[in-house]
């Protein structure tokens, strides 16, 4: 008999690797034939969503984290119709705010970016994890040092190139509205990054097109790192979406 399991698109977010995404690799094994993509040197979400295409099976299910996220949304602005499900994991869909606001958020992603370059990631990353994820798993060694060694993997060019990207992300807006196929909105209810305000509206935006399938899903006790902080319930909230007819 043929396979039966999905083709599985699992696209990490700023400086991550597939580390972020082996439990659910693990838990959904039994469901779908899953993928991690890589970025290499880009610096654009949308050459990154082109790269993903290039090696892309021809139709496919996708769910993204974070920066992962909004690449998901620039691989179906290119390619709605090769897109069987999609899934947003603690992300956004607006671009730079513009003002003083903006300006803020340039500075600091550019501190953070001379950080690494002038001390290394691991230095970088001291300062930058702690406020993502939840407070309460701040001494959680096992889960502090799992990110940490995953993120330490990338080079401060590379960093510096994704945070290039994210700062230069697209507007989104409109390729919410334009989704026809089963949703899953997902974040942390403790992710300060990614709010469960803003899943919120993202999830207003897709449900004004009636799509069969489409949840919103907050998981307590979570901050942005969703996928290691709350393994199970993310694979469970995956598991249910993957069984939506595509």
């Amino acid at each position: 008999m043929p396979s039966q399991r999905e083709a599985l698109l699992l696209l990490p977010g700023l400086v991550c690797d597939q580390t972020v995404w082996q439990q659910q690799i693990d838990a959904l094994r039994d469901l779908a034939d899953c993928t991690c993509a890589g970025y290499g040197s880009l610096d654009s979400l949308p050459a990154m969503a082109e790269a993903v295409l290039q090696t892309a099976p021809e139709r496919f299910s996708i769910v993204g984290h974070s920066m992962g996220g909004r690449i998901a949304l620039e691989v179906y602005r290119l390619a709605p119709h090769r897109v069987a499900r999609i899934a947003f994991l603690d992300t956004g869909y607006l671009p730079l705010p513009p003002g003083a606001t903006g300006e803020e958020e340039t500075r600091k992603r550019g501190e953070l970016v001379e950080l690494a370059k002038s001390q290394g990631m691991r230095a970088m990353l001291r300062q930058w994890l702690p406020p993502m994820i939840d407070s309460r798993r701040i001494n959680d060694r096992a889960l502090v040092n799992s990110i940490t060694e995953m993120m330490s993997r990338k080079t401060p060019d590379i960093f510096a190139a994704q945070v290039r990207a994210l700062l230069a992300r697209p507007d989104a807006s409109a390729v919410l509205e334009q989704i026809r196929c089963p949703v899953l909105v997902l974040t942390g209810r403790e992710d300060s990054w990614a709010t469960p305000a803003q899943h919120a509206a993202m999830a207003a935006k897709i449900a004004a097109a009636r799509i069969a399938g489409s949840q919103l899903v907050i998981v307590p006790d979570c901050g942005h790192m969703s996928m290691m902080e709350r393994p199970a319930e993310v694979s469970a909230a995956l598991r249910a979406w993957l069984a939506q007819p595509a």
